[in-house]
């Protein structure tokens, strides 16, 4: 049987040492086995890997960054529709769904480009700073968590909190303090990079456990894969990582995304202490950096992301395989001088 001819626009191409998800997915989408994918890239920064990793990416174009707004970010596309039929678009960054949501009904009606994103609503309750009352909500454990925008408040909090503690950016990076001047110097490197606020969070000690999982957004989770990080890179990232066989897990993160009602791709990140409790630590509203051990497991969420995403019926992927592993790796690629001076210059190649 022929597959579907597609072209799905995808960010998130910076696989550095904290990679982003787009390689992945990419990856994840080339070995779908009902879709022949075109890949349109979308950069921020002109040395993302991905935008000259040709066997991957058919073109890119850059987008202006997410602090331009929602309104930059379709005039861009506006253009870049111009040019491209697009169908699908599959964003991997948290500070760039705000614009994405935003615009998602105007890109389908306007430009005809589907895309497969939470609600508003459903975005904000699993903020980090949002993390206790997402807790109650939907009756799972989580670290007691807390919003602070001066450093004065970070002082006062020891009386509910011991060391050490983490230190968490609204969006990313992720630090555990064992003293105060360790606290403090973290919150404002996380200030510099990400601003305000700042997440202090309870440091729960246990094995970091992660799912990756996609939800109908109609209370239907379509499928879940957990892993257990094997390497962890200074900022936190698996370098390696292996599927687990874990029912509680499961049945804890579909709890979280049929309650939810999520739609589209998420990372869950768990603590499992030695009593055999989880905690969640995060609910990342985007397909994690490792999400292609999904595939290799046996379940492509790209692909079924793609396909809810065009409006079809995707029935639930309930079996995988446990003792895969992913070990990432890093290797140099040779890029002509030209290719890095036309995507400067004129934001396409």
């Amino acid at each position: 049987m022929s597959k579907r001819k597609i072209t799905v626009g995808v960010t998130g191409l910076n696989n550095i040492d904290s990679p982003g998800p787009g390689i992945p997915v990419i990856r994840a989408l080339k070995e779908s086995t009902e879709f022949d994918v075109r890949i349109i890239g979308f950069s921020y920064e002109t040395l993302e890997p991905g935008i000259y990793m040709h066997e991957l990416v058919d073109k890119v174009y850059q987008l202006p960054l997410p602090t331009a707004g929602s309104a930059m970010l379709k005039e861009r596309l506006q253009y870049i529709t111009s040019i491209e039929k697009i169908d699908v678009i599959i964003p991997n960054f948290d500070a760039e769904l705000h614009s994405f949501i935003k615009l998602q009904h105007q890109l389908k009606s306007e430009l005809g480009i589907a895309t497969f994103l939470p609600s508003h609503e459903s975005f904000e309750e699993r903020q980090k700073s949002e993390l206790n009352k997402f807790g109650d909500k939907y009756d799972v454990k989580v670290p007691q968590s807390h919003m602070i925008n001066q450093l004065i408040e970070l002082k006062k909090l020891e009386e509910e909190l011991d060391y050490p503690m983490v230190i968490k950016g609204r969006y990313y990076d992720a630090y555990i303090a064992s003293t105060y001047e360790q606290a403090s110097s973290y919150f404002y490197k996380i200030v510099a990079k990400w601003g305000y606020p700042v997440i202090v969070q309870e440091f729960v000690t246990g094995t970091e456990v992660n799912v990756t999982a996609i939800g109908d957004g109609k209370g239907k989770c379509i499928g879940a894969v957990p892993m257990r990080k094997l390497y962890i890179t200074d900022k936190g990232k698996a370098w390696s990582g292996i599927s687990l066989e874990d029912d509680k897990l499961l049945e804890i993160s579909r709890h979280v995304i049929e309650n939810s009602k999520w739609r589209g791709g998420c990372e869950l990140e768990f603590i499992k202490t030695k009593n055999d409790e989880y905690y969640l630590l995060e609910m990342n509203p985007r397909f994690p950096a490792w999400v292609y051990l999904a595939n290799g497991c046996g379940q492509n969420h790209p692909e079924a992301l793609v396909k809810m995403a065009l409006g079809e019926d995707v029935q639930p992927l309930t079996e995988y395989e446990s003792g895969k592993m992913f070990i990432r790796y890093s290797y140099d690629l040779i890029v002509d001088i030209s290719e890095f001076e036309k995507i400067s210059t004129t934001g396409e190649i």
